[in-house]
C-alpha cells in the first residue's frame, strides 16, 4: 500500500511540471508511505513520477518505485496489492521475462510489456498503478474493478496530473478549485462525494474498473475492463439451480479461496475483530488456511457495555476459539476529543462515516501491525443489510397507495414543510419517491433530499448539480438489466454506498496510521462465483455464511458496529461542531473543515 503521484506533459503547448512539483504532490501522502520516497523526472522534463511506499511484499530496497525495466524503457508507480503475481510471474518466467525482485509491482511491468492494456484484466486484487511507456511515448493509468484503491487525476488539456490523494493534487497548487456543482449535491444527497465528481471541477476519479491511456500527442483512450454491474447482470441470466442453492462446503470453499491471497504478506496480518459474522468469519477462514500466527483487534466503547452495541465479549470469545494474538481497545470520549482535528484533516473527502475505520486503524499502528483484513463488503455480498427487504417492500406498498405519480408529488408538496417537525424530512417524499426501485433506495440511502437543497447551497448550484449528477437516472443505470429486487440492491449498494463511502473511508482512515487494509469480501473472482446465489428464491444467507464457517454465535440482532460520537459531543462543551443535530449536522462539520470550505448552515 503506498501513495502514487505523477504528471504527464503532452500537450505541444505545455511547459512541464514545474521544479519540486512532483515533491509537493508526493510528500502530500507522506502518512501513505512512510518506509520510503521516491521519484524519477524525464530527460525532456515532460514526465514525473513519485512514490511513497509501504512495505508490505518484499521489503528490500530492491523494491523501490518507482521501478523501470531493465532497458527503462517502462517506468511504474504502483499503490496496492496485486493478489495473483505469483501465478503470473510462473507465466512470465515461462515467456522468458526474468525478475530482479521479489515484489508484485514489478510483474505490473513485464506483464504491461507482455500484453499492453489487456493486463489490467489479469490482476487480482485491490490496485492503482501508471506506467510510462518510453517506446510510444505514452501514459497508462488503471484502477481495481470494486474501486478499492483511489485514483484521481486533473487535466488541463495539456498537462494530466494524477495522485493518491485529492489532498495531494491540491498541494500542487496547479489544478482548478473551481467548485464542482455535481461533488457538492451529491455529498449532501448521500453524505458522500459520488464518483467520478469530487468538490473540485478540476479533480475527476478515475473510473473503477476502467483504464486510461494517453499518447505524447494528447489522445487519450479509455476502455473498461470489468465491470461490477455487468458481472451481476449475467449472474441473473446465468443463474444456477435456485432449488439447490449453494451448499456450506462449496461456499467454505471459494470464500477460503479469497482469503488465501489476502493473507500474502511480508509483515504480521492481523484481523479487524467485531462481534458480527464477517469479520468472525475471516478469523476463523485465515485459521483454516494454515495461518498460525494471526493477530486480532477490537475497538470497544465504555458507553456501550453491557448492550447489544457491545462488540468485545463476542470478538474475544472468537479470538479464544481461533487462538489469535488479540487485543482489545477502550477507546473513550477523550481520546475521540483529542483525535478530532487529525481525524478531519486526514479526512481526503468530506463523509459522514469513517471515525470506526479511523480508530481501529489507530490501535493496530500503535500495536505495530502495517496490514490488517476487514469484514467490510460481506453484508452487500450477502445482504447483510435491511435495505435488501425494505426497498423492494417500500415499492410495492406505495404502489399500491398512491398509484399515481401525481398523488406522491402533491403530498410531497404538501408536507414538506412541516412533516420535519414531527418526523424525517425524507418522510415527505415517501409516496413520490418510494413508487420507483431507483427512488426508494435515495429514500433510504439519502441524508438530504432533493427538496431540501436549496437551504443548502445556492440555487443555482443545486440547478448545474442536479443536472450534471442526474441521481434518479444514475441509480438507474446501475441495475440495467437486472429484474431481481435483491440483485438490483446488491448492485447499488457495492457501486454507491460500498464503493463512495466505505472503500473510501477504509483507505484514507487506515492510510492515516499507514495501515493497509484488505477486504478479502470485496473480491472479483469471489463475486462471480457468488453472484448466481445473490437473488432469486433460495438466495444465499449470512446465516450460510456462519454455517459454512462452523460459526457457533448467539442470536443477536445486527446492529452494525459504530461510535457513540454522539455520546461524546454531549458531553462535551466549549466547542460547537453541529453533532446535536446528528449525521446531518456532522455533515456540515466535516464538509466546513476538511478544505477549510464554509457553507449556509443547514436548516436542520
Amino acid at each position: 500500500m503506498c501513495g502514487i503521484a505523477g504528471i504527464f506533459a503532452y500537450g505541444t503547448n505545455s511547459e512541464g511540471a514545474a521544479p519540486g512539483e512532483i515533491g509537493l504532490l508526493r510528500d502530500a501522502m507522506a502518512r501513505r508511505g512512510p518506509d520510503g520516497s521516491g521519484e524519477w523526472n524525464s530527460a525532456d522534463g515532460r514526465v514525473a513520477l513519485g512514490h511513497r511506499r509501504l512495505a508490505i511484499i518484499d521489503l528490500r530496497d530492491e523494491a523501490l518505485q518507482p521501478m523501470f525495466e531493465p532497458d527503462r524503457e517502462l517506468t511504474v508507480v504502483f499503490n496496492g496489492e496485486i493478489y495473483n503475481y505469483k501465478e503470473l510471474r510462473r507465466e512470465l518466467t515461462a515467456k522468458r521475462y526474468r525478475f530482479r525482485t521479489e515484489s508484485d509491482t514489478e510483474v505490473l511491468l513485464h506483464l504491461f510489456s507482455e500484453y499492453g492494456h489487456e493486463m489490467a484484466g489479469k490482476l487480482r486484487g485491490m490496485f492503482a498503478f501508471a506506467i510510462r511507456d518510453e517506446r510510444s511515448g505514452s501514459l497508462f493509468l488503471a484502477r481495481d474493478a470494486h474501486g478499492i484503491k483511489p485514483l484521481y487525476y486533473s487535466d488541463d488539456g495539456r498537462t494530466l496530473r494524477f495522485a493518491s490523494q485529492v489532498k495531494a493534487l491540491l498541494a500542487g497548487h496547479t489544478v482548478d478549485t473551481t467548485p464542482d456543482a455535481a461533488g457538492y449535491v451529491g455529498y449532501y444527497l448521500w453524505g458522500s462525494v459520488p464518483e467520478p465528481f469530487t468538490l473540485f471541477r478540476g479533480i475527476h476519479a478515475l473510473p473503477p474498473g476502467s483504464s486510461l491511456e494517453i499518447r505524447r500527442d494528447g489522445k487519450k483512450t479509455a476502455r473498461t475492463f470489468c465491470s461490477i454491474e455487468e458481472i451481476l447482470g449475467l449472474a441473473e441470466g446465468n443463474r444456477r439451480d435456485e432449488a439447490r442453492g449453494i451448499d456450506p462446503e462449496e461456499l467454505h470453499s471459494v470464500l477460503l479461496d479469497s482469503i488465501r491471497y489476502h493473507l500474502v504478506s511480508d509483515v504480521p496480518i492481523a484481523v479487524f475483530l467485531s462481534a458480527g459474522i464477517d469479520s468472525q468469519a475471516i478469523a476463523t477462514l485465515a485459521r483454516d488456511a494454515g495461518h498460525s500466527e494471526l493477530r486480532s483487534v477490537t475497538m470497544g466503547f465504555n458507553e456501550y457495555k453491557g448492550t447489544l452495541r457491545d462488540e468485545v465479549p463476542l470478538a474475544e470469545a472468537c479470538a479464544r476459539r481461533n487462538t489469535t494474538l488479540h487485543t482489545t481497545r477502550i477507546m473513550t470520549g477523550e481520546d475521540f476529543r483529542t483525535e478530532l482535528d487529525r481525524f478531519v484533516d486526514s479526512m481526503d473527502q468530506p463523509t459522514i462515516d469513517g471515525m470506526n475505520s479511523y480508530m481501529v486503524s489507530k490501535a493496530a499502528a500503535e500495536l505495530g501491525l502495517k496490514v490488517c483484513l476487514s469484514g467490510l463488503g460481506g453484508d452487500e455480498l450477502f445482504g447483510g443489510y435491511d435495505t435488501f427487504t425494505d426497498i423492494p417492500r417500500m415499492v410495492r406498498t406505495t404502489r399500491r397507495v398512491a398509484p399515481f405519480a401525481a398523488m406522491g408529488q402533491a403530498f410531497r408538496w404538501i408536507s414538506a414543510r412541516w412533516i420535519g417537525r414531527l418526523t424525517s424530512p425524507k418522510y415527505a417524499g415517501l409516496f413520490e419517491l418510494g413508487r420507483t426501485f431507483e427512488g426508494a433506495y435515495l429514500l433510504r440511502r439519502g441524508l438530504f433530499m432533493p427538496w431540501e437543497l436549496p437551504s443548502l447551497l445556492p440555487p443555482e448550484m443545486v440547478r448545474e448539480g442536479w443536472g450534471q449528477l442526474a441521481p434518479m437516472a444514475r441509480v438507474s443505470d446501475a441495475r440495467q438489466p437486472i429484474s431481481d429486487s435483491r440483485l438490483r440492491v446488491a448492485s447499488l449498494e457495492m457501486t454507491r454506498y460500498m464503493r463512495n463511502q466505505l472503500l473510501r473511508d477504509a483507505d484514507w482512515a487506515g492510510m492515516a496510521h499507514s495501515i493497509e487494509i484488505r477486504v478479502p469480501f470485496v473480491d472479483v473472482p469471489l463475486l462471480r462465483v457468488i453472484a448466481p446465489y445473490i437473488g432469486g428464491s433460495n438466495s444465499i444467507q449470512k446465516q450460510l455464511v456462519a454455517r459454512s464457517c462452523h460459526l457457533d454465535l448467539p442470536e443477536r440482532r445486527k446492529t452494525g458496529f459504530s461510535v457513540p460520537v454522539r455520546e461524546w459531543f454531549e458531553v462535551q462543551s466549549g466547542r460547537n461542531t453541529g453533532m446535536a443535530r446528528g449525521l446531518r449536522g456532522w455533515a456540515q462539520f466535516t464538509l466546513s473543515n476538511i478544505y477549510g470550505i464554509r457553507v449556509r448552515p443547514a436548516a436542520v
